[in-house]
């Protein structure tokens, strides 16, 4: 026993895999009894209930199951627990876990909390989860006021309660799950529930940082405001703007004659605007994503693969990851060897780590993706295809950057196919944490330090 608890103090990091872990599996577990279960449907096989276990825990969203046809209301709660859990809870659990068994806040728990909150500032790291829990429920609560509202309109009372709670829980944790089968495409337009949700996306998908970073300086004018930000908030709010309005017109001038074409004006701006917020990594959808051009599932797969914010609900290799390559490329093509931005200089290690971090997430989609075509198409040639390989590349992108969105292949897959979408979905959330144990092993230092030599690169 010292022996697990010393490994956890040390590297507290493990103990999120092993919550994680734990989640599913007893998340599976309940989903498999028959209370989850709508009567007359057939039973939650105990594969079909890790993969929506491991779906909702990593706030992922695929489905094998329909969530409101096939899961009683039971079974929906366990799943909204289930996200919750995955999208902010466990990071408190971990954090509280190490605190036990660390019995302080050693530096190293500060480092913890600083990768997952980005609060290394806090003299009370306890305060900070508490303030973390209060701004989620603050902000799921008036999602859910919001969409009740809507929805009391044409919905009995409870039905209207119940969709407005599920919904917003799963919106501000970017797992977009939803209980009807077509996701949110009956409101496609109705601007409350549009932006609705489009707001709980973004507050949970920007980080944790960035909100509390633009909370404590929101009492100052706007100039002021800016001057005072920390560089990660600026370049959060750069880069997500950027990407949802390069997002909105792209599917605009790539879908304005396709699935677009039926639609009124405002509703085409709106459609555009909410499948550009949502592939970032919620999973929701008002446009049939499986009758998009391919132009366009590649864009939203761009999209998938950047994600959201550090320390937030959302998944892929992060924005400021993104922005960090953009800013680097620039400056090295004006020829800059240091790269300043905001009256700041970016260490160079930023984008050692940078470069780590995409190069792992493509090797996994690369690997990932021959595996599912070997097992989901072995026999047949090239013609007789019919889209599979766009259709399995979307499905690993759309896994390991917990986004959720399918062309329909996810209920399709093979027994093999839905193991390895179940792995990239784990993966795909455990990603940042992962890379932190790798960092926080001790240096080792080596006696021989041997001449430089460079390679020749591009």
């Amino acid at each position: 026993m010292p022996k697990v608890t010393g490994a956890l103090t040390k590297y507290p990091a493990r103990a999120s895999c092993a919550w994680y872990v734990g989640l599913i599996a007893v998340g599976a577990m309940v989903l498999t009894l028959p209370f989850c279960r709508q009567s007359g449907k057939p039973r939650i096989t105990v594969l079909d209930a890790v993969f929506t276990a491991t779906s909702a825990a990593c706030v992922t969203g695929l489905a094998v199951r329909s969530t409101g046809q096939d899961f009683s209301p039971l079974g929906q709660l366990t799943i909204l627990m289930l996200i919750q859990l995955g999208g902010i809870g466990i990071m408190t659990v971990t954090t509280f876990v190490t605190f036990r068994l660390g019995g302080g806040e050693s530096l190293r728990h500060r480092a913890v909390l600083a990768e997952t909150l980005g609060a290394t500032a806090e003299p009370d790291l306890r305060w900070v989860l508490r303030k973390v829990m209060l701004m989620t429920f603050a902000i799921e609560g008036a999602g859910f006021v919001l969409l009740a509202i809507r929805n009391l309109f044409n919905q009995p009372p409870g039905t209207a309660l119940w969709h407005a709670l599920f919904h917003s829980v799963s919106a501000f944790c970017n797992a977009g799950f939803g209980l009807y089968d077509d996701s949110l495409t009956k409101y496609q337009g109705d601007p409350l529930v549009n932006f609705t949700i489009m707001a709980l996306i973004i507050t949970g998908g920007i980080g944790f940082p960035v909100m509390f970073d633009l909370q404590r300086n929101a009492s100052r004018d706007w100039r002021r405001m800016w001057d005072r930000l920390h560089m990660h908030t600026k370049l959060m709010l750069i880069g997500t703007s950027g990407l949802i309005a390069f997002g909105t017109v792209a599917m605009l001038i790539l879908e304005w004659d396709d699935s677009l074409k039926p639609l009124p004006l405002g509703n085409k701006l709106l459609a555009a605007l909410f499948q550009s917020v949502t592939c970032r990594t919620a999973g929701f959808n008002t446009l049939d994503i499986g009758g998009l051009t391919n132009a366009s599932l590649f864009i939203m797969m761009l999209l998938m693969i950047i994600g959201a914010g550090p320390c937030s609900t959302g998944g892929g290799f992060k924005v400021s990851t993104f922005m960090a390559f953009m800013i680097r490329a620039w400056a090295t093509f004006q020829g800059h060897t240091r790269v300043n931005i905001f009256r700041r200089t970016i260490p160079i290690e930023v984008f050692a780590r940078a470069t780590t971090t995409v190069f792992l997430f493509g090797i996994v989609s690369i690997l990932a993706l021959t595996v599912l075509l070997v097992f989901e198409q072995s026999s047949g040639g090239h013609p007789n295809s019919d889209k599979l390989f766009l259709d399995a590349m979307f499905e690993v992108v759309s896994a390991l950057g917990t986004v959720g969105l399918s062309t329909g292949m996810t209920a399709q897959l093979s027994s093999a196919g839905r193991i390895i979408i179940i792995m990239l979905m784990f993966f795909g959330r455990l990603g940042p944490i992962s890379v932190f144990i790798a960092l926080s092993s001790e240096d080792r230092e080596h006696p021989i330090e041997y001449p430089q030599e460079e390679p020749i690169i591009g």
